[in-house]
């Protein structure tokens, strides 16, 4: 490791000087595998200010030998990032830790052959749920790695912050399980809601879906409108009933609906919830703002303020509140994020942080991009 004045993306920036400030610590050297990939982007955009944090390598199997800045464009002031390599040609032995931004299954198959040495914070799907049979059922046959799906951590870190401190391998959770879990986690465990009827309506601009070329998410085929998709049968909900399970102490089953937006970024989850005899929506915040008032990134906004996705844009940040439902002992709970930020690769480098030993808000403090 180097110490934190002498690297960043920014290192020819005076201003970028200035931030690396911690000349005593050490800088950790980070690949960052799937750079490609809009996670992978945010990732490096995220990053090229941290005074702990040089990448050393980024790769991308399809893009490699080009400079990082060829591939997006905006972040062309990244002048010390370099060229993109294939995984194979990476020499982790002059690595400290990895960002894995690569699709489910092909993240098991990389991971279980990198050195032991190595920390890890995995956004893809591959370590997050615990049993391997629930895996196989969801993404479609048997994990290749079973003995590391053991070894991860979930990375919900405002819940497992104790738990990723000390892990090795972290399981950066989805978006949509960040974005329900962080509101409906806390009113669970607590018994103020009841858990046999939760539904979730959740909604995601279309980065979501990834960089690569579909046609549902041709502009054509998304603009000036809303769809469903994967109803009934997306993946994210056994990630969600896991979490919820364990809040609950029993088995926890959601119904849950996912929507594409005509955005490119940004997620809301509106939770439909029944309290328990003698709760009310003032309890719920309560619990929520008890839960998460020495918290950096989630906010428990005022009571009748709605959260936008649109005050949460590039940020790390999540913004719950609580409102009464028309119907009698129901409430709606309202969370928005960025999904590529504190959706994955905020969290991720949130989660690292903590790894690492640096501030856990390190990089991350940026506010909302608005109008």
């Amino acid at each position: 490791m180097q110490t934190l004045a002498q690297k960043n993306c920014f290192s020819s920036r005076p201003q970028a000087k200035r931030m690396a400030v911690k000349a005593q610590a050490e800088v950790a050297k980070v690949a960052v595998l799937g750079a490609s990939g809009y996670t992978g982007a945010e990732v490096m955009r995220l990053t090229a200010l941290h005074p702990g944090i040089e990448v050393t390598a980024v790769t991308g199997e399809k893009n490699a030998g080009k400079p990082f800045s060829e591939v997006f464009p905006h972040l062309v002031a990244a002048t010390n990032c370099p060229k993109l390599v294939k995984i194979a040609d990476v020499d982790y032995s002059k690595v400290d830790a990895i960002f894995c931004c690569l699709p489910h299954a092909t993240t098991q198959e990389v991971i279980k052959n990198l050195p032991g040495h190595l920390k890890i914070v995995d956004l893809s799907a591959d370590f997050r749920l615990r049993s391997l049979d629930a895996y196989a059922e969801w993404y479609g046959g048997p994990h290749a790695a079973p003995e590391l799906q053991k070894e991860a951590v979930y990375g919900l870190t405002e819940l497992f912050r104790d738990k990723v401190k000390s892990a090795r391998l972290i399981a950066n959770p989805g978006c949509y399980p960040t974005c329900s879990q962080l509101p409906l986690y806390p009113l669970v465990k607590s018994g103020k809601i009841l858990t046999d009827d939760i539904i979730i309506d959740a909604k995601s601009g279309v980065s979501g879906a990834g960089r690569a070329a579909k046609e549902q998410t041709l502009y054509c085929e998304i603009a000036e409108g809303i769809n469903s998709y994967a109803v009934g049968q997306h993946r994210h909900m056994p990630e969600i009933e896991q979490g919820l399970s364990e809040a609950s102490g029993k088995d926890v089953k959601v119904s849950f609906t996912p929507h594409l937006i005509n955005m490119s970024r940004g997620m809301q989850t509106t939770s439909y919830v029944k309290m328990a005899d003698g709760v009310t929506v003032d309890d719920l915040r309560a619990e929520l703002i008890s839960t998460y008032q020495n918290e950096p990134f989630v906010r428990v906004l005022k009571m009748g303020v709605v959260p936008h996705t649109r005050h949460v844009r590039g940020t790390n940040f999540c913004l719950i509140n609580v409102f009464q439902d028309r119907l009698a002992g129901r409430a709606v709970v309202i969370s928005v994020i960025d999904n590529l930020v504190k959706g994955a690769s905020g969290q991720a480098i949130q989660n690292m942080n903590l790894m690492l030993g640096y501030e856990e808000t390190t990089s991350l403090m940026q506010l909302a991009m608005f109008p």
